[in-house]
C-alpha cells in the first residue's frame, strides 16, 4: 500500500512538474511578457500597496506580502523556493549523516546531576521559545530556520540530560517528512491555484496580526518543524559509536 501511494505522489508531483516547464518554456519564448526594467521600477516606485501609499502597523490591510518583517517578505515569500532549496540542502545533510554512522551502536550516557537537572528546567522553556520564533516569523525577526534550531537544541540537552540514550526516533522522522511533505503539497497548491510553485493564494490580513501574510505563515511552521526534527535526527546520529568486528 504504502509503495502505491508513494508511486501515486511521485505521478502527481512530476505532472504539476512538467505543467510549470511548460509554463516555462513559453513565458521565454514570448520576450514581451519579460520586462526587467518595469518590474524593477515597479518595486521602486511603489510599495507593497502598489500606490505609494504609508504603511500602518495594526491597520494596512491585504498587502502584496503582509509580512511585518521584511526579510521574511524576502525569503519565504518573493525567494520562497530559494529557501525550499535550502531545505533541500538540509535533507541530503542529514541523509549523508544518517547513511555514515547507520551501523553504529547507541552508546550508554552517564549524566551528572547538574545536567539532569538543567535538562527538566531549561529544555521546555527553549522548545516553546523555538515555537514561537517560528510561528511569529512574519512579523518579528527569526523564522523557521532559528526556532527549529533551537527546537533542535532543547532536544539535545534532553537528550544527553537523560542517563540511557532513547532509540526511537520514529517521531522525528515522521514529523520530519511530513512537514517536507506539506511544504512541497502547499508550493503545488500555490502553482494549481495562483499559477506559480509556492506562490501566496491566502488572504494577506491586517499587517502585524498573528493571522496575516497568507501562507508565509504556514510555511515558516513547516519550515521550523522540518529543521527541528531534522537536526535532532543528526544528533542522535552522531552519538552512535562505530561497530569494531
Amino acid at each position: 500500500m504504502k509503495k502505491l501511494v508513494s508511486l501515486f505522489l511521485i505521478l502527481v508531483l512530476a505532472f504539476f512538474l512538467t505543467t510549470a516547464l511548460d509554463q516555462g518554456l513559453d513565458f521565454w519564448h514570448s520576450p514581451s511578457q519579460l520586462d526587467a526594467f518595469r518590474m524593477s521600477n515597479a518595486f521602486v516606485q511603489n510599495d507593497v500597496l502598489g500606490e505609494g501609499g504609508a504603511l500602518v502597523f495594526g491597520e494596512s490591510k491585504n498587502l502584496e506580502s503582509g509580512s511585518a518583517n521584511i526579510v521574511t517578505s524576502i525569503v519565504v515569500d518573493y525567494r520562497s523556493f530559494d529557501t525550499l532549496g535550502e531545505i533541500t540542502v538540509l535533507f541530503l545533510s542529514a541523509l549523508g549523516v544518517g547513511l555514515l554512522m547507520g551501523s553504529g551502536v547507541r552508546t550508554t550516557l552517564r549524566s551528572g546531576f547538574i545536567l539532569k537537572t538543567a535538562a527538566k528546567m531549561v529544555a521546555p522553556l527553549m522548545l516553546l521559545t523555538g515555537i514561537y520564533i517560528f510561528t511569529h516569523g512574519h512579523l518579528t525577526p527569526g523564522g523557521g530556520f532559528p526556532g527549529g534550531s533551537m527546537m533542535a537544541t532543547a532536544f539535545l540537552l534532553h537528550y544527553f540530560g537523560s542517563d540511557t540514550v532513547k532509540s526511537n526516533l520514529k517521531p522525528l522522522k515522521w514529523i520530519e517528512s511530513t512537514a517536507g511533505a506539506l511544504y512541497i503539497l502547499l508550493g503545488l497548491a500555490g502553482l494549481f491555484v495562483a499559477g506559480s510553485f509556492l506562490q501566496n493564494f491566502l488572504p494577506t490580513g491586517t499587517l502585524g496580526h498573528l493571522v496575516s501574510a497568507g501562507i508565509i505563515p504556514l510555511v515558516y511552521v513547516l519550515v521550523g518543524l522540518k529543521v527541528g526534527s531534522e537536526v535532532s535526527g543528526i544528533v542522535a546520529d552522531f552519538s552512535k559509536t562505530e561497530v569494531v568486528s
